[in-house]
C-alpha cells in the first residue's frame, strides 16, 4: 500500500472506460489499489459484486523489474491476461502518479509474466499500447464440428477461421464483408458449446472495412489517417460474456494471426478497430505491428482510456 493510499478512507477505487476516443464509447473497468492483503476470495468477491467485464487488482509487484502487479478478474473467475484491463490499469497506475514511466513505458506483471507498456504523450490525449503475448495457431479451417455449428452458412473472408493462442485462446473467424460482420446474429449456446470444448474465452470475428467510394479525396485521405480498417466482434461465452464491447486481447490474437498469414498485405504494419457499435459503444483500437528479423512479428495494442469514477472501498464485501 502507498502513502497516497492510506491518505483516503478504504481501499482507492477508480471505474475507466478503456479503448475509446471520448468518454463512454469504450469498455468499462473497475481498478483497485491497496488490496495487497485481499484474499483471493475477497477479490473475487468484490468482482463478482461490482460485475463489470473485468475488474483489476493493481499490487506491489513480485519481481523488482516490474512497475506493478497485475491480477484480473472476470465476476466468475480470475484471467491471466487481458487487454482492456491492462491498457485501463495503466492509465489509471498513471492517473494517480502510483507509477512514472521510465524510457517511456511501464512493465505490467501478470498471469501472462513480464508485458511492456508503451506510454505515448500526456494527460487527456495519452495513449498507452501493451505488448500482446506472441501467439501461435493451433489449428486452421472450417473441419471443426462445433465452429460449422456457429459460423453456420456464413461467407467467410480471405483467411481461412483459426484456433489461436497467445496469452489466452480465442477462436478467430473473417467474415465476407463489414455489413455482414454487423447484422449478424449468433448462437451464443453454440459459441458456449465451442469455448467449453476447447478451453477457449469463445470467438472473434473481424472483417475488412468496407470501402466508402462515395466519399471525396478529402474526405477519403481523412477516413485513411484516422478512420478504421477493421471491424471486430468479440464473444467470450467461456467466461459468462455474451459480447464484449472492447477486446485487447482478441485484437493482439487476430492482429498476430493477420500478420503471419499476409506478412506483405495492407494491414501487416498496423491498422485501426471499431468495436462495440452494435452493442451502443464505440471503442477505438490501434493496432501496431513490428516485424522481426525471425520472420515473425511483435503486437502492440492500445488507445486511449478516460477515467470515469474516482472514490473509496469501505469494506470488503462478504
Amino acid at each position: 500500500m502507498t502513502e497516497n493510499d492510506r491518505n483516503i478512507p478504504g481501499l482507492r477505487f477508480l471505474q475507466i472506460d478503456v479503448f475509446a476516443e471520448r468518454a463512454g464509447g469504450g469498455n468499462p473497468l473497475g481498478v483497485v489499489f491497496g488490496a495487497d492483503d485481499w484474499s483471493d476470495a475477497d477479490m473475487q468477491r468484490f468482482a463478482a459484486w461490482i460485475n463489470l467485464v473485468e475488474t483489476t487488482f493493481v499490487l506491489a509487484p513480485s519481481d523488482a523489474r516490474a512497475s506493478y502487479r497485475l491480477r484480473i478478474f472476470t465476476p466468475v473467475k480470475e484471467i491471466p491476461f487481458a487487454g482492456h484491463p491492462t491498457i485501463g490499469s495503466a492509465h489509471a497506475a498513471l492517473e494517480i502518479g502510483r507509477v512514472v514511466p521510465h524510457d517511456g513505458g511501464l512493465l505490467q506483471e501478470c498471469g501472462a509474466g513480464l508485458l511492456p507498456i508503451r506510454v505515448e504523450g500526456e494527460g487527456a490525449s495519452r495513449r498507452l499500447y501493451v505488448q500482446a503475448p506472441a501467439a501461435r495457431v493451433l489449428h486452421s479451417g472450417t473441419d471443426d464440428a462445433l465452429l460449422r455449428a456457429v459460423l453456420g452458412d456464413t461467407r467467410l473472408g480471405a483467411l481461412p477461421p483459426a484456433f489461436v493462442e497467445g496469452g489466452r485462446r480465442w477462436w478467430v473467424a473473417e467474415f465476407a464483408d463489414e455489413a455482414s460482420l454487423r447484422a449478424w446474429k449468433p448462437d451464443h449456446a453454440a459459441i458456449l458449446a465451442l469455448a467449453r470444448a476447447g478451453d477457449s474465452l469463445g470467438l472473434c470475428c473481424f472483417a475488412r472495412a468496407s470501402a466508402r467510394e462515395e466519399k471525396n479525396a478529402v474526405a477519403r485521405a481523412a477516413d485513411a489517417k484516422n478512420g478504421y480498417k477493421v471491424v471486430v466482434r468479440a464473444f467470450p461465452a467461456g467466461v459468462g460474456i455474451v459480447e464484449d464491447p472492447a477486446s485487447g486481447a482478441a485484437n493482439g490474437l487476430i492482429a498476430a494471426y493477420i500478420a503471419q498469414r499476409e506478412p506483405q498485405g495492407t494491414l501487416a504494419r498496423g491498422y485501426r478497430v471499431s468495436q462495440g457499435r452494435e452493442m451502443g459503444h464505440d471503442a477505438t483500437i490501434d493496432v501496431s505491428i513490428d516485424a522481426r528479423a525471425d520472420g515473425d512479428a511483435t503486437v502492440w495494442v492500445g488507445g486511449r482510456s478516460h477515467t470515469i469514477i474516482e472514490g473509496a472501498i469501505k469494506t470488503r464485501v462478504a
